[in-house]
């Protein structure tokens, strides 16, 4: 009775005890989309455009009509380190309807043409008109339709710059690199002027910011909108220096600060800004009005000659303008004089300098003129050039986080994997298919909004704080917790099996010796 009862006890605890405890002290793994990912991490992106060429009246005989293809494909193929880009540029030629002759032929024919056009986000219309009546011959046509388009579209060094995470740094891409890092990326931003005013007692100044933000910035923050989202806050701050104390230059009659004290100026300031607490990326335009003593200030070049503007931009931080009121000031002045701010002036300077944050503009080639930016300070095609940028960079991004995640979580198997990490992953990864998908396609803005997904999900899986609970937690520890509570039902289990075993061996022996 005895060993039947150790038996039992030692088949309970094998059979059901150890499967139990195995599998309620198991880390979770939740199954990801580890093939696709790897599929993902061989990025491969083909960027297509449509463009359409119009030819108005007298820019092509009959004879040359015939000559010019209703549609032409041209691709390009180049690749980047481990990266394959490929470009289609699908072109379609045809000639001018009335209507389009009628626009044609006003002073505004830019604002006609763009109301006529019903063309997608990311596609280019092109319209030949006569010069002389005459137009270039058939063979030289394409070139420079290819050449407006890569300015106007998207071009390798855009893309390229789009891929610098993924890609060496190489001097040819030098400029383009630079220009990516200073432009801001596809994500929530925090926008706030402030007015810095370092003597009350001199100053009794008044903006309508509330005003001005309204007229000049929330047209163009509304048209950015498929790329970036963007708040708007501002604040007064009194007491406020810029850090470094300006030189008086007596050929001028005025304070100076030269280009090599400007990156001292920021961190001082920095301090004193009470931004909102959010986790977003903060954008920052500072008002700048010198008080009594170190007035009037201009800044300076590195030429020593005196910046149109008075003011400086510093890559996705945001700018500081310098702002003079030494004109009120008079021999009698009684003190604090009160200011009032031309918003138009400074607004200006600011929309600029945020232009300078996230567009890139390039002058277009001889011979053709491009449609005005209009009252937003960004024009049609400066905002697709700058979605096509996003969008190639929000998919090398997010492949790269996904892949980097996939990654970790297969070296290192203790990480726990829930379902919701699970769910964020697959939706990256969906996202990120449609995103290539749709580029493909050339359907730039569900490419930009499949994209963003893609990006967010991604960061939100990777940055998710259940995956560091059990990674810090040792195997000592393990031996530690799991020894005193299976060494005491162990012991007598073992004890009472060896024991079985042993008596097992005696019987048998003494059956071989009542045999002999």
């Amino acid at each position: 009775r005895g060993q039947l009862a150790a038996l039992s006890i030692a088949a309970v605890v094998i059979i059901v005890g150890v499967p139990l405890w195995w599998r309620t002290t198991e880390t979770y793994r939740a199954w990801l989309p580890v093939s696709q990912i790897n599929d993902l991490a061989k990025l491969q992106l083909q960027l297509s455009a449509d463009v359409e060429v119009v030819f108005a009246r007298g820019t092509v005989t009959p004879e040359q009509q015939k000559k010019v293809p209703l549609t032409q494909t041209h691709d390009e193929e180049h690749a980047v380190d481990d990266t394959v880009l490929r470009y289609r540029y699908e072109t379609r030629y045809r000639t001018a309807t009335i209507m389009e002759e009628d626009a044609l032929k006003k002073s505004t024919a830019a604002l006609s043409l763009h109301t006529l056009s019903e063309s997608p986000c990311g596609s280019l219309v092109v319209y030949v008109i006569p010069e002389s009546s005459s137009l270039l011959p058939e063979a030289h046509l394409e070139p420079r339709i290819k050449q407006v388009l890569q300015m106007m579209s998207f071009s390798h060094t855009d893309i390229t710059a789009a891929l610098s995470d993924r890609v060496r740094f190489s001097p040819g891409n030098k400029e383009s690199i630079a220009d990516s890092m200073r432009a801001f990326k596809s994500s929530p931003y925090e926008i706030t002027f402030s007015l810095l005013n370092p003597d009350p007692k001199s100053h009794r100044i008044h903006w309508d910011i509330e005003g001005a933000v309204q007229t000049y910035i929330q047209p163009l923050l509304t048209k950015l909108s498929p790329v970036a989202n963007f708040s708007i806050d501002s604040q007064t701050l009194y007491y406020t220096m810029l850090g470094v104390t300006p030189r008086f230059d007596s050929s001028l009659e005025a304070y100076t600060l030269n280009v090599d004290s400007l990156a001292h100026v920021i961190n001082p300031v920095e301090a004193r800004l009470s931004n909102a607490a959010s986790s977003n990326p903060v954008l920052n335009f500072l008002l700048y009005v010198p008080d009594a003593r170190h007035s009037p200030l201009y800044i300076h070049d590195h030429r020593k000659q005196e910046v149109p503007s008075n003011a400086f931009h510093s890559p996705r931080w945001g700018g500081i303008m310098v702002y003079n009121v030494n004109d009120f000031y008079e021999s009698e002045t009684e003190f604090p004089v009160h200011v009032n701010i031309n918003m138009a002036k400074v607004m200006g300077v600011f929309l600029a300098q945020l232009l300078l944050l996230g567009v890139s503009s390039s002058a277009p080639p001889s011979g053709f003129l491009v449609a005005p930016c209009g009252s937003t300070g960004l024009a049609d095609w400066e905002l697709d050039r700058l979605m096509w940028s996003r969008s190639v960079e929000n998919v090398a991004t997010a492949t790269t986080t996904i892949t980097s995640l996939a990654q970790l979580l297969d070296q290192i198997g203790n990480i726990v994997i829930n379902d919701n990490i699970a769910q964020q992953v697959s939706s990256a990864v969906t996202s990120l298919q449609l995103a290539v998908a749709e580029l493909e396609a050339g359907n730039l803005g569900f490419a930009l909004q499949y994209s963003k997904e893609a990006i967010l999900a991604s960061e939100k899986a990777f940055f998710d704080p259940s995956l560091l609970h059990l990674l810090y937690f040792p195997d000592d520890q393990k031996f530690a917790i799991y020894i005193p509570l299976f060494l005491p039902m162990c012991v007598p289990i073992l004890l009472s099996m060896l024991k079985i075993v042993s008596e097992a061996r005696q019987k048998r022996r003494e059956k071989q010796a009542k045999k002999e």
